[in-house]
């Protein structure tokens, strides 16, 4: 009979004890990034004007005030209106250019896409303030056919999105590797029918995963939007939360900030799921969760 050991020793080689004080640094972090967004949401429910006292349960801040709720208040809903033109109109034309642009660099060999391979990398590192006020000063400066508002977010959203699902498919392909595409043109297939027929499918849970997380992060900026937006018909959420904060705001703004959150998280477990079902039977992801689905290819 093997007789257990007790004491440090045991303590360190146990391999099934849980790590206590990463769960707790976890739990911590956990708890003190959610709480202010959970104290927040809370207040939108509030029944009277006050955003620091709670005075009943109440919907009155989404549709029941007929002067100043989400529903009734034309400036609120006019920037959740922003906020989701902008996100979808991103999203249609930042993922299909960061697919063709992650195809391209991985075909094409030599210096120069070595060095457009490193620029979209430093997109990563790029401030976001930084490129918002070039593009500020391009628009406002240069005689352009491009004015601030709309078609100015998108433009800036686009050039600081398109790296996001270039590096997805670019980790896809290189999970996938060459041999799929060579068996197919050893069938008999061209290069762009083994393009079409079998990356491309196989391209498809990256390719969602990049529209989901695309959609997600635009809804969600301020920066940009904030810098290149005309007026105050062209304010999204972020924006309009910013500017209402310094007055005297009222729940409506909590509540307002609460559909955006639903928004993204709808947006997201929406994705993932659907991610996970296209997935079920791909040996490379099947069993990485969310990593796979954030792009740990």
């Amino acid at each position: 009979m093997t007789r257990r050991i007790r004491g440090p020793i045991a303590w360190w080689n146990d391999p099934w004890r849980p790590p206590r004080v990463l769960v707790a640094v976890t739990i911590g972090y956990l708890l003190w990034s959610l709480l202010p967004v959970l104290v927040a949401v809370l207040y939108s429910f509030n029944d009277g004007r006050s955003r620091t006292t709670w005075q009943g349960f109440s919907f009155r801040w989404y549709w029941g005030d007929t002067t100043h709720s989400v529903w009734h208040d034309a400036s609120l809903h006019d920037a959740l209106f922003q906020t989701l033109k902008l996100g979808v109109i991103a999203t249609v034309i930042t993922v299909p250019l960061g697919v063709l642009f992650a195809i391209g660099i991985d075909r094409w060999r030599g210096k120069l896409p070595a060095g457009a391979n490193f620029l979209m990398l430093v997109a990563f590192v790029l401030p976001e303030v930084l490129l918002a006020v070039s593009l500020l000063f391009v628009i406002t400066t240069v005689a352009l056919p491009i004015q601030l508002g709309t078609t100015a977010q998108v433009i800036g959203l686009v050039t600081f999105q398109v790296s996001y699902p270039a590096v997805l498919v670019r980790a896809r392909l290189a999970t996938i590797g060459p041999q799929y595409e060579e068996a197919a043109m050893d069938l008999g297939a061209s290069p762009f029918g083994a393009l079409r027929r079998v990356i491309f499918p196989m391209l498809t849970p990256a390719v969602f995963a990049s529209t989901v997380l695309v959609f997600a992060d635009v809804i969600d900026d301020f920066i940009l939007v904030r810098y290149l937006s005309g007026g105050a018909d062209t304010e999204p959420v972020s924006v309009k939360i910013y500017n209402t904060a310094r007055g005297a705001p009222t729940p409506a703004l909590n509540a307002l900030a609460t559909l955006l959150l639903l928004t993204a998280l709808a947006a997201v477990v929406i994705g993932y799921l659907v991610f996970r079902r296209m997935t079920r039977n791909d040996d490379t992801t099947a069993d990485r969760g969310i990593g796979a689905f954030a792009g740990e290819m």
